[in-house]
């Protein structure tokens, strides 16, 4: 099922998300055409986020599914320059993060639950396992995710920063974090530059990622190789190299291809946070 725009030309959105244009949904609705424009954005206009705008985004955030109702999040919404230069700096010194008028930092906070056992005098010893330290990250995951979808119906964009975790502690001592918490990603947001050479870019087919019943391995790796071929279109069409299949081996190679996050079970133990 396709969608008609404003201009009256049928756009299916489906087919450009998997840069396939056989692809097409039988089911659709007009918030998944929303999700299927969804792109990364790494250049933004000047023109401020309102608190107005800000507040609706958390407001999205905090109507995300949470563990038990733990809510065992926190975000920092930073937009004095300075400060966002030096967060920049510790996160592979990527210039958007300084462009973008607002930079959410997405934490993992298991320190609010302390807080309240201090306060009424009682244990809480659970939070020193895994399962904790997961339940935080994922929590802030899904409250992003929210963030990103309720931002971009505002007209904003943004991009995911993972680079936040090359130097955890040091993020901590910037944004003034207590113990047993961490920032786990950043989120860049403004309004995109319209001038910026960027487009939705293809993911992996529904049949290397929805299996039936039972995981079916060769299934989902025979369409791979057309995978490949049609991201590495795309990047040809924005001036950049290589294929996915390239991209994966080479992040996944080795310990130096995670940028200093080899080092990331000693500053959870150091943050309070030692994931048992």
């Amino acid at each position: 099922m396709t969608l008609t725009d404003s201009t009256s030309t049928t756009i299916n959105r489906a087919g450009i998300r998997y840069g396939d244009p056989d692809f097409v949904l039988g089911a659709t609705s007009p918030v998944i055409e929303h999700q299927l424009r969804h792109r990364s954005v790494r250049a933004f206009l000047p023109t401020p986020v309102t608190e107005e705008e800000l507040r609706a985004i958390v407001a999205a955030a905090s109507s995300a599914s949470t563990s038990s109702n733990l809510q065992a999040w926190s975000v920092i919404a930073v937009t004095d320059p300075e400060r966002k230069r030096r967060l920049s700096d510790l996160a592979a010194r990527q210039k958007f993060i300084i462009e973008a008028p607002l930079f959410l930092v997405w934490v993992a906070d298991l320190d609010r639950g302390h807080r309240l056992a201090e306060r009424d005098s009682k244990p809480l010893g659970a939070t020193v396992y895994l399962e904790s330290t997961l339940l935080g990250v994922i929590d802030a995951a899904l409250a992003a995710q929210n963030a990103v979808v309720a931002l971009e119906s505002l007209g904003l964009g943004s991009v995911f920063v993972g680079a936040v975790r090359d130097h955890p502690e040091e993020f901590a001592e910037e944004l003034g974090l207590p113990p047993h918490s961490v920032a786990v990603f950043g989120l860049a947001v403004g309004h995109p530059d319209p001038t910026e050479d960027a487009d939705v870019k293809p993911r992996l087919p529904q049949t290397a990622v929805l299996h039936r019943e039972t995981y079916d391995a060769g299934r989902a790796d025979a369409d791979l190789p057309a995978y490949d071929e049609r991201l590495a279109a795309y990047n040809r069409a924005h001036g950049l190299t290589g294929a996915w299949t390239e991209r994966v081996l080479a992040r996944l190679a080795g310990a130096a291809g995670l940028a200093g996050r080899d080092r990331l079970r000693g500053i959870l133990e150091r943050r309070d946070l030692p994931s048992r």
